[in-house]
């Protein structure tokens, strides 16, 4: 298999937002592989030289806000683990411009939480406290109002209504971004199977291949 040709850093990247910073440079470098190296220079702030602690976090908003198809090692057996390719400048169809919580509604969301992370998977809370350090994901915990429901089934909830949000922590923000199709309000079943290990794919492809040869 060819080598793929390997993304440039062209300059400084000096847009005001992370987000905005990383877009351009995948544009710059489409069908090249960015290194997650390249990444946090890019996401580094231009001004003061800090680099961020969220910058997987506004790379996955890139593939669920905008609609991008940056793949990882996850999509294709030619990229490593810390590797990722901008496919093409096509962007799918992504939901609506979204609300937010009102002030004294997130205030009541914190009040509730304690200040924790509400993600619920298994049972379990994840419980991550604002300004802790996540041993999962690294970084300082930051927690962010999310819709309870997919916003694409209500983009509008009553931003005045606390039990309409929840509140995530920058991980499983993306967990939920990843996981949930944002156009459908479905389960993006494709990207739970992307994430999952190498034996578990195998153990899908035997059952799929099970199901369609008695077909």
């Amino acid at each position: 298999m060819p080598d793929l040709p390997r993304a440039e850093i062209k300059g400084q990247y000096a847009q005001r937002s992370i987000r905005d910073r990383l877009e351009s440079f995948f544009l710059d470098n489409i069908g090249k592989v960015a290194t997650r190296e390249q990444i946090l220079e890019v996401a580094r702030d231009p001004k003061t030289g800090e680099e961020p602690e969220n910058w997987h976090q506004r790379l996955s908003e890139l593939r669920t806000d905008k609609g991008y198809t940056i793949q990882s090692w996850r999509d294709r057996k030619d990229l490593k683990v810390g590797e990722y390719l901008l496919a093409s400048a096509e962007r799918r169809k992504t939901a609506g411009t979204r609300v937010r919580p009102s002030r004294e509604c997130w205030r009541q969301v914190m009040a509730r939480s304690g200040n924790r992370c509400e993600w619920s998977e298994a049972r379990e809370i994840c419980g991550l406290k604002e300004g802790e350090l996540d041993p999962i994901g690294g970084g300082t915990v930051r927690l962010q109002p999310d819709h309870k429901r997919p916003h694409a089934i209500h983009p509008d909830r009553d931003p005045e209504d606390p039990e309409c949000w929840q509140a995530l922590c920058g991980r499983h923000q993306v967990v939920k971004k990843n996981f949930w199709d944002s156009t459908t309000g479905k389960l993006n079943v494709y990207a739970i199977v992307q994430c999952a290990g190498i034996e578990v794919k195998r153990e899908i492809y035997r059952f799929l291949k099970s199901f369609f040869d008695d077909a």
